[in-house]
C-alpha cells in the first residue's frame, strides 16, 4: 500500500508539481544536520581522548579527561572547611557545655565573695577604691558569662553559624562539580564529526573540544511564496528525495513557519527571482539508517489536503 502512495506521489510531482491547484508543493533546500559543539567547562591539561572523528556517541559517554589534580587539592581544602563549619555550627546548636557552665558558676560566686569581702574592708578603710572597682568589675563580668551561658547561643549567632556552614558547602560543592566536568561528556546521542583538540593541550574553559552531529533527525530549509504559504501548516506531511536515491522517499514534517518575509537567497540566479519576496519554511526529516549527509540539496514535496 506504502509503495502504491509513493508511486501517486511519484505522477503528481511529474504531472504538475508547479500547479497551485494541485496537493503539492514543491521546492529545493540543503540537508543541514543539528549540531552541537562541545567545551570545556574547566581549564587544565588534556590527559587522554576517548573518540575520535566519525565515532558513534550516546549521551553520557566519556569523550575528554583533563588532568584534575590541582582540583582534588583544592576539593580537599574546601571539604576540610566543611568539616569545620559543621562542628563549629553543632557547637553552637548544643550551647555551652555543662562542665563550663559549673566552672562559670563558680566563678561568679567567688567574685560575688569577693566583692563582699572588699566592700567591708572598704568601709572599714582597710581597702582602697581601686581594690573596690576592681572586684567589682570581676564581679560583673563573670556575672555576664555566667548568664550568657544560661542562655545558650543568641538565634543571630545560630544563624551566622548557619550561613558560614552553607557558604563552605557551596564551595565544596562548585569544587566538586569542577572535579566531574574534568571528564567531557557528551550530552547528545550523535557521530563525532569534529576534533578541535589533542593530549597534551591545554584546555581553556570554554574551549570547543568536539562537534557532535545528530544524524538520526536532519532539517531542510525551503522558501515558499507567498501565495504558497496559507497552505502550509505545521506537522504538514512531506516526502523527501535526494539525487543519489531518486526511487526512495524520506518522510519529513514541517517544523517551523517563518512569520516574517525576506527576499530570495541569493543562489537563485535571475534577477527576477532575487526579488521576490518568500517565506522559509523548516521540514525535519528522519534519517534512521544515515543515508542523508549534510550539505546536498533535496527536492522537497509537501502535501497539501491530504
Amino acid at each position: 500500500m506504502k509503495n502504491i502512495y509513493c508511486l501517486f506521489l511519484s505522477v503528481i510531482f511529474l504531472f504538475g508539481c508547479s500547479d497551485r491547484d494541485s496537493n503539492i508543493i514543491s521546492a529545493t533546500g540543503t540537508i543541514e544536520a543539528t549540531d552541537v559543539i562541545i567545551s570545556a567547562q574547566v581549564s587544565g591539561v588534556i590527559k587522554r581522548i576517548i573518540v575520535e572523528e566519525g565515532n558513534k556517541v550516546k549521551a553520557g559517554d566519556t569523550l575528554v579527561i583533563i588532568d584534575n589534580t590541582e582540583l582534588k587539592l583544592q576539593y580537599e581544602q574546601a571539604k576540610a572547611a566543611y568539616e569545620i563549619t559543621v562542628a563549629q555550627y553543632q557547637l553552637a546548636v548544643k550551647g555551652a557545655r555543662e562542665e563550663d557552665i559549673l566552672q562559670a558558676e563558680a566563678n561568679y560566686k567567688n567574685a560575688e565573695s569577693d566583692l563582699k569581702r572588699i566592700e567591708e574592708l572598704y568601709r572599714e578603710k582597710v581597702a582602697t577604691p581601686k581594690q573596690l572597682d576592681d572586684a567589682r568589675t570581676r564581679f560583673t563580668i563573670n556575672k555576664q558569662l555566667y548568664e550568657k551561658m544560661l542562655k545558650g547561643t543568641r538565634k543571630e549567632e545560630l544563624d551566622a553559624a548557619l550561613a558560614k556552614l552553607n557558604q563552605a558547602k557551596a564551595q565544596m560543592m562548585l569544587l566538586q562539580k569542577k572535579l566531574n566536568d574534568c571528564n567531557v561528556i557528551a550530552p547528545t546521542n550523535g557521530i563525532v564529526t569534529k576534533r578541535f583538540a589533542g593530549v597534551g593541550e591545554l584546555a581553556a574553559m570554554g574551549m570547543a573540544l568536539y562537534k557532535i552531529s545528530d544524524l538520526t533527525m536532519m532539517d531542510i530549509t525551503i522558501y515558499v511564496s507567498e501565495v504558497d504559504l496559507p497552505r502550509i501548516k505545521l506537522n504538514q506531511n512531506a516526502i523527501v528525495n535526494i539525487d543519489a536515491y531518486r526511487d526512495k522517499n524520506f518522510e519529513g514534517k514541517v517544523v517551523f513557519i517563518s512569520p516574517v518575509a525576506e527576499f530570495t537567497p541569493k543562489n537563485i540566479q535571475t534577477k527576477e527571482e532575487r526579488t521576490k519576496l518568500v517565506f522559509a519554511v523548516k521540514v525535519k526529516v528522519s534519517n534512521p539508517h544515515d543515508i542523508l549527509k549534510a550539505g546536498i540539496p533535496a527536492d522537497v514535496n509537501l502535501l497539501v489536503n491530504e
